[in-house]
């Protein structure tokens, strides 16, 4: 029998917490699921340690704990910053819970978690620089390299869904329209977030015709072929498309591994890449943009493997 101790997961987002165990043959078993108390710490505390007491019975005591969170974690002090976590933000998470639940705790970024899986277990095993572009409610991203998660600046790599880089104008059947720049939460104006994920579909698309219609229902009508959903579908493939062909060309990666709720639409991802392919400086003889493999625990497998590896 393996002595390599199980691994406890934690997902943290903004809705939920959501609970996981890894075994020593990396396999992941899901466990629970609850509501996250995002604005008080210590209703925040009490239900993790509620939800590790009522399934200990999964792991040891040495067990660590490896935490998959949206937000930045600062690579120096540990401080997260997760303004929509209140619970947790400007707080060294991994040394608070630690010492709360008296076992090693490690905290990584939810999309450099899904990236390290990806690259490490998934469609990017193998190669030498995997991206993981996260397209879920919103964009964001993670660069693994010779194996390694990249950790820049105040924890910031990959964030290719942040910065005024959105085009103003795209051409469609000889038409150009001209798009405004959106103000975006982070404080910037002109983030391709704002356009990019399925809230980013839903603004585009109200955008153009002030129409409000779901994700789902424009992503259903351009496969449909219907004419307003296939125009929103058109302008949100190049301005998607672009900016993730110049972070290819940055960052030297032979695949990009998508996750989030869009990477689950095979003709979307299959027209990105398309799209991406005609933008690249060299057009990779393989598929460059794949739906990940862990497209919905990507994270904690990735915090898992990552703690496994400490």
């Amino acid at each position: 029998m393996s002595t390599t101790p199980a691994v406890i997961c934690l997902d943290l987002g903004g809705s939920f917490v959501k609970l996981g165990v890894m075994d020593a043959q990396q396999q992941l078993t899901m466990l629970d699921q609850q509501t996250i108390p995002a604005d008080s710490w210590p209703d925040f505390t009490a239900l993790v340690s509620r939800m590790i007491q009522q399934h200990q019975q999964h792991f040891s005591t040495d067990s660590p704990l490896a935490i998959s969170t949206a937000g930045i974690v600062a690579p120096d002090s540990g401080e997260m910053f997760a303004s929509n976590i209140p619970a947790f933000h400007q707080r060294n998470l991994s040394q608070a819970l630690g010492e709360l639940l008296q076992r090693k705790v490690i905290v990584h970024n939810d999309a450099d978690c899904f990236t390290f899986a990806e690259a490490q277990a998934g469609v990017g095993k193998g190669h030498k620089v995997v991206f993981g572009a996260i397209l879920g409610s919103g964009v964001g991203g993670g660069l693994v390299a010779d194996g390694r998660i990249i950790t820049g600046q105040n924890g910031l790599t990959g964030e290719w869904g942040h910065g005024p880089i959105t085009l103003t104008e795209v051409e469609i059947e000889g038409e150009t329209l001209r798009l405004p720049r959106q103000s975006c939460p982070c404080g910037q104006k002109g983030c391709l977030d704002s356009y990019g994920g399925a809230r980013g579909i839903e603004n585009l698309h109200r955008t153009l015709h002030n129409v409000n219609a779901s994700s789902l229902d424009i992503i259903a009508g351009w496969q449909q072929q219907e004419v307003q959903a296939n125009r929103t579908v058109q302008v949100w493939l190049q301005l998607v498309s672009q900016p993730l062909a110049y972070t290819i060309n940055i960052t030297g990666a032979s695949l990009v591994a998508v996750g989030g709720g869009l990477a689950s639409v095979t003709a979307l991802m299959e027209a990105l890449n398309e799209e991406v392919q005609r933008y690249v400086l060299r057009r990779s003889p393989h598929t460059l943009v794949v739906p990940g493999a862990f497209a919905h625990n990507g994270g904690m497998i990735g915090a898992a493997l990552l703690a496994q590896n400490n």
